[in-house]
């Protein structure tokens, strides 16, 4: 939080007989009347010389090709105030427009943290939140046994992934200091961001259901003064400055350490020094089965620990159905709704299109319209529960503020004119409907065609269909998007498109395909043809998302990441619920082809595409529950007690989490 001081300064002085390179600070010893008058912030008295800035040289670019004058790259004015808490003064630091960032020595951290207490003091986060913590990695042998603790906050990248993927433009880069500061008064708490980020600098706080992050202290620095987190550190290791430069008595400026993910992913503003020897396998103490290996390039690189399973280690495989709810539980409703609603609906109108002699025959009766309308409030239902996934769900409608850059947006906005479309290709489908000329003829004593031409009303009716076909898909595409994240590599595979679009075919068969049978048999018409037509879609989605499955699964099990790690979860905790779900989609599969070369429509037919509808039912939800529950993001190591889901399961396993100091919150968003 930026808050202003009981008593501001803005006497612009040098301290005396500290050289800090002609770096001007505010000394707040001097001239006090006119410290008294002042509209800037406090300096407290206590600070101590190292706490102040001190940039002589700034290098013209940084080590991606980055400009670090950031006016450079803006075209903004150079002495824009940044009104932190509505104050419009303007700092006088010289390097003010320059990219700042960390530089994190970890030879020098001793593990107090001091900078989590103090970066938690001056932004009064509570217990469950740390805008910065401290992990570690442990590894070696006795009497060599290391450990390597690392410090991390918000790195304030170059190529900030939370602002382009934040659906509320909640996120600004700002080209003072280069900060990415994010407003959690505009955030809905999606948690999109946190999913993005590499570094879990976005802390969503389920309680305020907002997210907030590191400032950079940004009020401290337009006074001369380094972060909070910086000045507290009492081993030296952590520093602060513009990019690039070096700290004195410092002789490295490396990009990564042990336990740090890829930073080719947004280009942090980090830099790392670690020159002590360190052994050629780094372990995690949380509960991640991740550890982290030296590579022949000298660059510790993560690598499935198979010593842990999240359960009790070892390859052992365990059921844990009751570990399949999670938080992302609307998320599950969510797409799987949408996508049985997509394809629900693109059967019976494609079918239609063209020229699908039972589709037709089924489109022009009284049923066609009941078929639209249950897929309009499949997929409203399931917006709705992406909106219960919110933290403030009233502010459902900022998730469009962002449709430059952000895959949720546009998921949003295909899945809105998907519903709005279909809402319109049902309203001009009513003049044809039997039912429908019925009851308005009872009402009125004349025929519904009297309102428009039948022929006006298709047309429109088939351009709104085209439309909702249309916003459909590319609801389901971005829906795809929206996963492909680097910083979650068991979802950045294409199995994520090859499940969404076949669980549409499959779901959307299943479904349609009911319905459409019932309706037929009411009326006493033969609906063969249907049963071979959704069969054969309903194959073909299961074998669409087979092969992406199966295609995943030798990916990761191939790959050496927290992907692979996420997979080797799936293989031992879930296990068994894994295999269930192979089960019932490969079994499926093979039924739902022997059931259509069979082409029986008999009531024995019917009752095995019911069992079969309901072991696919099955195998949906728990793959999507699994998709949400066992990814492992590239986050920095936690500690034992801290950022760890292993602590956190088990203080809420024996009522520890009760405490709101143990710093475990209730399963919500």
């Amino acid at each position: 939080m930026l808050k202003p001081s009981q008593t501001l300064h803005n006497h612009l002085e040098k301290i005396p007989g500290d050289d800090l390179n002609g770096v001007k600070t505010f000394d707040p010893v001097v001239d006090r009347a006119a410290a008294e008058q002042s509209t800037l912030w406090e300096v407290r008295t206590e600070e101590q010389p190292y706490a102040f800035l001190s940039d002589p040289t700034v290098e013209e670019k940084n080590r991606y090709g980055q400009k670090i004058d950031l006016l450079d790259l803006s075209g903004l004015p150079a002495e824009r105030s940044l009104y932190i808490n509505d104050n419009p003064e303007v700092g006088a630091n010289p390097n003010r427009n320059k990219q700042h960032g960390f530089f994190f020595t970890a030879d020098n951290c001793i593990g107090c943290h001091a900078c989590e207490a103090a970066c938690a003091e001056k932004n009064e986060t509570p217990a469950h939140l740390a805008f910065r913590s401290v992990g570690y990695v442990e590894g070696g042998s006795f009497p060599d046994y290391q450990r390597l603790n690392i410090s991390m906050a918000c790195n304030h990248c170059d190529d900030p992934v939370c602002l382009k993927g934040c659906p509320t433009r909640a996120y600004t880069k700002h080209a003072e200091y280069g900060a990415v500061l994010q407003d959690p008064d505009t955030c809905f708490g999606c948690g999109y961001c946190t999913w993005v980020c590499p570094y879990n600098a976005p802390q969503l706080d389920p309680i305020e259901g907002q997210v907030s992050k590191c400032n950079m202290c940004v009020d401290r620095l337009e006074v001369g003064l380094k972060p909070a987190c910086v000045s507290a550190c009492v081993g030296n290791a952590l520093d602060f400055g513009v990019i690039e430069n070096v700290p004195h008595n410092r002789e490295q400026a490396e990009a990564s350490i042990p336990g740090f993910p890829d930073p080719t992913i947004t280009h942090p503003n980090i830099r790392f020094q670690q020159t002590r020897g360190l052994p050629d396998e780094m372990k995690r103490t949380d509960s991640a089965p991740v550890k982290y290996r030296k590579a022949a390039s000298g660059r510790y690189e993560p690598v499935v620990d198979r010593s842990k399973d999240a359960t009790t280690g070892g390859s052992t495989r365990h059921w844990n159905l009751a570990r399949l709810s999670s938080r992302e539980n609307p998320l599950v409703l969510f797409t799987l709704a949408t996508q049985a609603a997509v394809g629900t609906f693109a059967l019976a109108f494609l079918g239609d299109q063209f020229g699908i002699e039972a589709l037709v025959r089924f489109n022009q009766g009284p049923a066609y319209v009941l078929l639209a309308t249950l897929s309009w409030l499949l997929a409203a239902g399931g917006l709705f529960m992406s909106t219960l996934h919110l933290g403030k769900p009233l502010r459902f409608y900022r998730g469009f503020n962002n449709l430059r850059h952000s895959p949720v947006c546009r998921e949003g906005l295909g899945i809105a004119l998907f519903l709005g479309a279909l809402a319109l290709h049902i309203l001009f489908s009513l003049p044809a409907n039997g039912w429908i000329q019925s009851l308005y003829a009872g009402l009125f004593g004349a025929a519904i065609n009297t309102l428009i031409a039948p022929a006006t009303a298709a047309a429109i009716a088939a351009a709104w269909g085209a439309l909702a076909i249309a916003g459909g898909l590319a609801g389901l595409y971005y829906m795809n998007r929206c996963y492909r994240i680097k910083a979650r590599p068991f979802w950045d595979h294409w199995q994520v498109a090859s499940s969404f679009f076949g669980t549409a075919l499959s779901l959307g068969a299943l479904l349609g395909g009911a319905v459409m049978i019932a309706a037929l048999a009411l009326e006493g018409a033969a609906y063969s043809e249907i049963i071979l037509l959704a069969g054969t879609v309903l194959s073909l989605g299961l074998a669409i998302e087979g092969l992406g499955l199966l295609a995943h699964a030798r990916a990761m099990n191939a790959a050496q990441h927290e992907g692979a790690a996420s997979h080797y979860v799936q293989r031992t905790t879930f296990g068994n619920t894994y295999r269930l779900r192979n089960l019932l989609l490969g079994t499926g599969l093979l039924a739902a082809v022997a059931l259509v070369i069979s082409g029986a429509s008999s009531p024995w037919a019917l009752a095995a595409w019911g069992v079969l509808g309901a072991a696919l039912l099955a195998a949906s939800a728990i793959g999507r529950a699994l998709f949400y529950v066992l990814v492992i993001p590239t986050t920095m190591p936690g500690a034992f007690f801290w950022k760890n889901k292993g602590f956190e399961e088990h203080a809420r396993a024996i009522g520890l989490a009760a405490m709101p100091q143990v710093g475990v919150v209730p399963q919500g968003h």
